[in-house]
């Protein structure tokens, strides 16, 4: 199975950080569900700002925890590099 890592910018401009074999479900399910995750209890997500495909579960969950030691200013270089969105 694929799985993705992605990332979403919330209303209070943080970055979630997440893994999914379905960014646009999982996105859906964060912005209307009781499925999403609690760090959007108090927030809204804003936009899918990157993702990455091809991995196992395991190489998913390894590339998230990754991405979420990352500094905010490496995270934002991340998403100017991947195309997907550009950062403010």
């Amino acid at each position: 199975m694929n799985w993705f890592v992605y990332m979403i910018e919330a209303s209070d401009n943080s970055y979630y950080t997440g893994i999914t074999t379905d960014v646009d479900r999982r996105f859906d399910e964060h912005c209307s569900s009781v499925l999403g995750a609690k760090y959007f209890n108090g927030r809204s997500p804003i936009k899918v700002i990157y993702q990455e495909s091809g991995h196992s579960r395991s190489t998913a969950s390894k590339r998230e925890y990754e991405i979420k030691k990352l500094s905010r200013q490496q995270k934002e270089l991340l998403v100017q590099g991947s195309g997907l969105c550009r950062v403010k």
